[in-house]
């Protein structure tokens, strides 16, 4: 059960709100945080309630200019659950209340159970008279029904008797303050907050969102199930609704007091009054026994589906990242219209928008819950007349997806970013990372290259993928000189370099990472106009008015995209092998930490633009994405060779100039040095394994989970080391084992791969064990590095591996 459980021991304010993160609960469409119940938001504590796809905009005034900023929106607070021993000393009714940060407190445990999906508080606390009161604390957010939520406490004196006071509420007096760097921004997102009583047990709360009016309604039940309550009453104001409770208590009689919760938007399909579905919710809502039993089984079923074995500590934190990966994007999720948010539903950085991030973790969820996938490709897909817009008002063709997207697929990246390390607002050029275009692409057809879907493929895929083709070739620009067509004026996933000294010109010019996934982009664009039933590929060049001459330049311009060299390593951007070197000893030595040199390097009056250094893997991103084998037909395709030793070079080459100052980066270069430098890999796997257990980025684990690296964390476990593809109607298969991982024991998964549920892989050293459940399906073909093989359900074998 050890692997199952992540605990606290002890109560430690500093660390409070990376435990709250790390012990969110969600499942899907409602998550919350791992607050203290007892607690409002404050320096130390942080309560957030979110719901998948809630946003809000709101207009902030800063350097003196408007700017508008969308927002995950933080919920009224569920949580709010305080108690106080009556002080025979004191009126009834006063007093002041326990709490984690008060002198009472003697005793703290928070356990989070993964398995089921419960947080368990164990508080002890001693007042001013000795007496000892113990709380037990158990919570969940359904994993079935995916509206509520609930909360189940025991108190137990030690050796007196007397009587326990109660509150328990429902706070719409929230704001989104979770994140110290928006400060300045405006937060208080809810108005027209209302309350009222449906019961003596059950109280409500209603509000709506300012800008995108999304009508948000509560109901909270709160029953004493052992120990007859000798007072009760609520307190209703405008931003909250309370619930009161006088309870006696003695050391044969613990009391017991549950909290259930129904939580509903407008947003919510069939969907007419969101207060009266709270209301009918909680009210038909199991006590609190039967809840944990229906919830435990809906986990049971998730867990069954995403069967992860790996031994040691390595084990342990992937399976945490496995579960905050089901919690925000759950079979529930399937049915929303939302996307990948970049830091979970576990709170407020990045303003809960969706990046690229779903590149690290579709991948992942594909082979496991493929319906979540295609979910969240329908959610770029509605988006895709807004990004079709957006490239018309840059002039240029098809698609331009935004870097940073929210409610409506806007473009929501920020104009402006504050260094906290200098004060000063900077202009922002992130948005200029149109390589986000090509990781949608690239998640479609790895989407339906594992699931099979061509309804998929064929229609919304397709529309996806002709449009971000249609970018990439009339965003590329002919260069006589080189004979090479261009990209100009972009920001690689480096993040730090958005111009080049000395220049006003915001962007890079010909990114290494950008311009090779266009040129696969263009080529799989091509590859589907060819494989289309003619029917379909007429209506869709008709639907989207395609040129029959554009596959012409689509072909020209995917053989023919400039790729930087230099020193014989492909190079990140032109320009970037001019660019000076960094004294990186001498920076360690002034600051220890220096992942976030562009923040550094500013307040020294510099420019990271001006030194050959990256924030995360860029050229290297490559080899995350394709196979050897691949990237090599990429490069030769246009007309460069990449073979070993270049390649090698260039993982030499970048190694000891990124910074790590994304969660991303030790991830990419784990998987990239698998197969490059494997002795190397496991240090840069641990670190992406600690990135938010360890809050290595100092402190931004409290904002939110890094949901990007977790995926990819389990994705390099289940591709990464196995060399797992899914191309050519076959499984491809060519493990490269981690010795950390595999050299004494083996670990083990399963996948879903077309019709077939519950594929087992176990890898140990030498041999590969694949089991495939008997069904009606088709055998699976399997395609290993000097052997090809079929399986037909039923049949379990143990191949035996090529030494590496």
């Amino acid at each position: 059960m050890a692997d199952w459980v992540w605990e606290y021991e002890g109560y430690e304010p500093g660390e409070e709100r990376l435990r709250e993160s790390l012990c969110t609960l969600g499942n899907g469409y409602l998550a919350t945080r791992g607050a203290a119940c007892e607690a409002a938001a404050d320096e130390t504590h942080y309560p957030g309630t979110y719901v998948a796809g809630c946003y809000n905009r709101l207009t902030s005034v800063v350097g003196g200019r408007r700017v508008q900023n969308e927002d995950l929106v933080n919920l009224p607070n569920w949580l709010p659950l305080r108690y106080r021993v009556h002080d025979p000393d004191r009126p009834v009714g006063t007093g002041g209340w326990l709490t984690p940060d008060g002198d009472e407190l003697t005793g703290y445990r928070q356990t989070l159970d993964l398995r089921h999906g419960t947080l368990l508080r164990r508080l002890r606390y001693t007042d001013r008279h000795g007496r000892v009161l113990h709380v037990d604390q158990e919570r969940l957010v359904h994993m079935g029904d995916p509206h509520l939520a609930a909360m189940r406490i025991t108190f137990r004196a030690e050796g007196w008797s007397g009587s326990v006071e109660l509150e328990s509420g429902l706070d719409g007096a929230v704001a989104n303050t979770g994140v110290a760097r928006y400060a300045a921004l405006s937060g208080r997102h809810l108005v027209d907050r209302r309350t009222g009583a449906a019961s003596p047990e059950t109280v409500w709360l209603s509000c709506r969102t300012t800008t995108s009016e999304v009508r948000v309604a509560m109901a909270a039940r709160t029953r004493a199930v052992r120990g007859a309550p000798t007072g009760s009453g609520q307190r209703l104001t405008e931003s909250a609704a309370v619930r009161t409770l006088a309870v006696p208590v003695g050391p044969d009689a613990p009391v017991i007091v549950e909290k259930t919760v129904a939580v509903y938007t407008s947003k919510d399909p069939a969907m007419s009054d969101p207060t009266q579905a709270a209301l009918d919710g909680v009210a038909r809502a199991p006590e609190f026994g039967k809840l944990l039993a229906s919830h435990h089984t809906a986990w049971e079923h998730l867990w069954r589906e995403a069967a992860l074995e790996v031994p040691g500590e390595a084990g342990h934190i992937l399976r945490l990242h496995l579960f905050h990966i089901l919690q925000t994007l759950s079979p529930h999720t399937a049915e929303l219209d939302v996307g990948v948010p970049a830091r979970g539903l576990h709170g407020e950085a990045y303003r809960g928008h969706v990046f690229w991030d779903e590149l690290f973790v579709l991948s992942y969820l594909n082979l496991h819950f493929p319906e979540v996938s295609r979910a969240l490709l329908h959610y770029r897909h509605r988006r895709l007349p807004q990004a079709c817009r957006a490239a018309a008002d840059a002039g240029r063709a098809g698609a331009m997806y935004p870097w940073q997207s929210g409610g409506d697929g806007r473009e929501e990246t920020q104009t402006l970013h504050l260094n906290p390390r200098s004060g000063r607002w900077l202009p922002d050029h992130s948005r200029l990372q149109h390589h986000v275009g090509s990781a949608v692409a690239y998640n479609v057809w790895q989407y339906c290259q594992a699931s099979g879907d061509t309804d998929f493929l064929y229609t919304k895929g397709a529309e996806m993928l002709v449009q971000i083709a249609r970018f990439w070739a009339d965003t590329a620009v002919m260069d006589p000189d080189h004979g090479r067509y261009r990209i100009r004026g972009v920001v690689g996933p480096d993040e730090y370099h958005d111009g080049y000294p000395g220049t006003d010109r915001p962007g890079i010019d010909d990114n290494a990472y950008t311009n090779v996934t266009a040129a696969w982009v263009l080529d799989r664009a091509l590859e589907l106009a060819r494989t289309l039933p003619e029917p379909r590929r007429r209506e869709l060049f008709e639907r989207v008015g395609l040129d029959r001459a554009e596959p012409e330049r689509w072909e020209d311009v995917s053989r023919r995209l400039l790729v930087p060299f230099h020193r014989g390593v492909i190079g990140q951007f032109e320009g970037y092998g001019e660019l000076a070197e960094l004294d990186w000893d001498g920076y360690r030595a002034r600051y220890g930490d220096i992942r976030r040199l562009d923040r550094i390097l500013e307040s020294e009056g510099d420019s990271v633009n001006r030194y050959q250094v990256s924030k995360q893997a860029d050229a290297l991103m490559l080899g995350y994405l394709f196979a050897p084998a691949e990237l090599s037909g990429l490069f030769r395709r246009l007309g460069y060779v990449l073979d070993d030793d270049v390649w090698q070079a260039t993982v030499a080459y970048y190694l000891p100039r990124t910074s790590h100052g994304s969660t991303l980066s030790e991830l990419v270069h784990g998987w990239v040095l698998v197969r490059a430098r494997r002795a190397e890999a496991w240090r840069h796997f641990q670190e992406a394994l600690l990135g938010d257990v360890a809050d290595v980025q100092g402190g931004t684990t409290g904002e939110g989970i890094h949901l990007g690296a977790m995926g990819g964390t389990l994705d390099l476990v289940q591709r990464g080391l196995t060399g797992l593809e899914t191309r050519e109607d076959a499984l491809w298969l060519d493990p490269v084992p981690l010795p950390e991982l595999s050299g004494l024991s083996e670990y083990r998964f399963s996948v879903r791969y077309r019709g077939h549920w519950g594929v087992a892989l176990r890898v140990r050293a030498g041999r590969l064990w694949i089991s495939v459940p008997d069904s009606e399906e088709s055998p699976i073909e399997v395609r290993l590095a000097d052997r090809s093989l079929t399986v037909a359900p039923g049949e379990s074998r143990w191949v035996p591996l090529p030494p590496g």
